[in-house]
């Protein structure tokens, strides 16, 4: 395990170390060349929600966000682990409505409200609420697998069976994305109970610095560079109020295609270079997560200083107590090694 991941980040209290997140990156460019690492970057992680815009091939390449008239409201809500908002519930409803489905149609199951978990101010919860599969942070993307399942004429209730032809097309079009064969993608059930698949960050990297910077020599470029197009454009509906890809969309200027996956994974790709890197950090905690992905983002030269004072507050340095009294920090404690270097 030592081999595979190392430190990326301390939490201190006084003057002690009292935790360490470990972790390990990956920063590759489209046609897969290393470029930096911390740990190893061949450790193979489940890639979790990080590859919905993967998972949406299918339906590009058929056509068939096409032919529904899909826009980049809904293209982005294929791609999104979003809040539950109100706004997230109407964009899934309409994409259900242009194949005639209801929620009732989705496989995903049903969790409060990820805005009500957050506590955030303004977004309460009305009186005699009761969640369904809308609500549910991966409905954009089950919206998408029903509708495909009608345009293609394939039976719904088993959509999400990894013998199910819906599942067999994704599992083809995520290997074809990372640049490995569909046989060598280890595959577990994701919390939304679709397939979900494991793979070397490297892989995962390149996936991402495909889809941010394109695949001319890829027939999936164009469906890649629309995924892309709308995550940037509507990152609001990616994510949601509070939310760090919103804030890495946004401070990124277009450039940043970013997604979060459960369990400590995070991808950027920065479309203007054609490079992405991929992160896991081993205990699965979302601070050290999203403050690592600022700091490999630093240590890449992605940030200017506008852009660094604007993440700021994303490296969480400073840990304060119950009466806002400062009792400890975190620091990152990796330098990205360069390939050849």
């Amino acid at each position: 395990m030592k081999t595979q991941f190392v430190p990326l980040f301390e939490v201190t209290r006084g003057d002690l170390v009292e935790c360490q997140h470990w972790g390990a990156v990956a920063v590759t460019n489209r046609d897969g060349k290393l470029l930096a690492q911390v740990g190893d970057p061949y450790t193979v992680i489940f890639t979790r929600s990080t590859i919905k815009a993967f998972q949406a091939l299918p339906l590009m390449q058929s056509g068939g966000a096409r032919a529904l008239g899909w826009g980049a409201a809904d293209l982005a809500l294929l791609c999104a682990s979003h809040n539950g908002e109100p706004v997230h519930v109407e964009q899934v409803d309409r994409m259900l409505g242009s194949v005639d489905l209801t929620y009732k149609a989705l496989r995903c199951g049903c969790h409060v409200p990820m805005f009500a978990a957050m506590g955030l101010p303004g977004l309460e919860l009305p009186a005699g609420f009761v969640a369904d599969e809308r609500h549910n942070n991966c409905s954009g993307k089950h919206a998408g697998f029903v509708a495909y399942c009608v345009l293609q004429g394939l039976p719904q209730d088993d959509h999400l069976a990894p013998a199910h032809p819906l599942q067999v097309a994704i599992r083809d079009r995520v290997a074809q994305a990372v640049g490995m064969s569909p046989q060598d993608l280890a595959v577990g059930t994701d919390g939304c109970s679709a397939p979900n698949y494991a793979m070397p960050l490297a892989h995962l990297a390149r996936g991402y610095a495909g889809l941010a910077g394109g695949a001319p020599d890829s027939d999936l470029d164009e469906s890649l560079t629309l995924l892309a197009d709308a995550m940037v454009a509507r990152p609001e509906l990616g994510s949601g109020t509070g939310r760090h890809d919103q804030d890495f969309m946004r401070v990124g200027r277009g450039d940043w295609v970013s997604k979060t996956g459960a369990d400590g994974v995070q991808v950027v790709g920065s479309r203007s270079r054609g490079e992405a890197f991929a992160l896991k950090i081993m205990d699965g905690n979302m601070v050290a997560q999203v403050a690592a992905a600022v700091e490999v983002m630093d240590q890449l030269g992605w940030l200017d200083g506008t852009q660094r004072e604007a993440l700021a507050r994303r490296r969480s340095p400073d840990i304060v107590n119950a009466r806002g009294l400062r009792v400890g920090g975190r620091r990152a404690v990796f330098t990205l090694q360069r390939a050849g270097v």
